[in-house]
């Protein structure tokens, strides 16, 4: 098999735990047109599996991902259609994220750039090697990063993500993690330990009332602050109806261990 016959993404299931890889490290593990279309369907997949309890997101070779394919971006420079397409797509990739009921993780290495650190943000959790790096640089080849803006912006806050977009400087792991970008940045041969470590935490809880709540916080969170209460008074009352909130409270005011939660 030639390396453009492999997979675009691998799959790699390790307990309830789910590995997709993007695997074109050649090419800095670019965001082209298949290659958005092999990582939705692989999310689709999971999501619907319910055997999966948690995803993490890696890149092969020597970056998680430099972004979208300016080959092909400009192999189409006119087509309107055509760029709206791939980008709407991407678009869809990214939300798709926080709409899964499984967390998922990114673990950086390497460069996470334009639309690569914009999958970064669009992750609930990030796990970067302290060797890598993080830019939204556009603006260098005339192309302002616009869709990563929404969700870098989402992440560390305007003023950093306007600095970011202006400048087009990158940022090393220790500043992201400062900035909110990323939670962890750690040697790079402790990455897959601290996910683990992580991983153990998150399997260990209620899989429906992490859904309820992942569900819950990405709707609220870019709401007004009576519209945000309203959506979360509603999730904390219907999780009050879970068999695992019912449990674990009994067990709490009980003074006895925490039970075992559905998973």
């Amino acid at each position: 098999m030639t390396k453009m016959d492999a997979p675009l993404v691998l799959r790699a299931d390790e307990g309830p735990v789910r590995t997709l890889t993007l695997n074109r490290g050649e090419k800095f593990n670019l965001l082209s047109s298949a290659m958005i279309a092999a990582l939705q369907a692989e999310l689709d997949t999971a999501a619907a599996d319910e055997s999966v309890r948690a995803i993490v997101i890696a890149g092969r070779g020597r970056g998680f991902c430099a972004g979208h394919d300016l080959t092909e971006l400009r192999a189409h420079t006119g087509d309107d259609s055509w760029q709206r397409q791939l980008f709407d797509g991407c678009s869809r990739l990214m939300l798709t994220l926080t709409q899964i009921p499984q967390p998922v993780i990114a673990r950086v290495h390497g460069v996470a750039t334009a639309a690569g650190c914009q999958l970064v943000a669009m992750c609930d959790l990030a796990i970067a090697s302290e060797a890598a790096r993080f830019a939204v640089p556009g603006l260098k080849i005339g192309l302002f990063c616009s869709t990563p803006a929404v969700a870098v912006a989402r992440n560390i806050g305007w003023k950093k993500a306007m600095e970011l977009l202006l400048t087009g400087e990158s940022i090393d792991a220790g500043t992201a993690q400062a900035w909110g970008l990323v939670n962890r940045a750690v040697p790079e041969g402790q990455l897959d330990a601290e996910i683990r470590r992580l991983m153990d935490l998150i399997l260990a809880r209620s899989a429906p009332v992490i859904a309820l709540g992942k569900k819950t916080f990405y709707r609220q969170i870019c709401q007004s602050l009576d519209a945000a209460y309203e959506v979360a008074s509603e999730a904390m009352a219907s999780n009050m109806g879970y068999e695992d909130a019912a449990a674990g409270i009994d067990a709490f005011l009980g003074k006895r261990a925490a039970p075992k939660m559905q998973f």
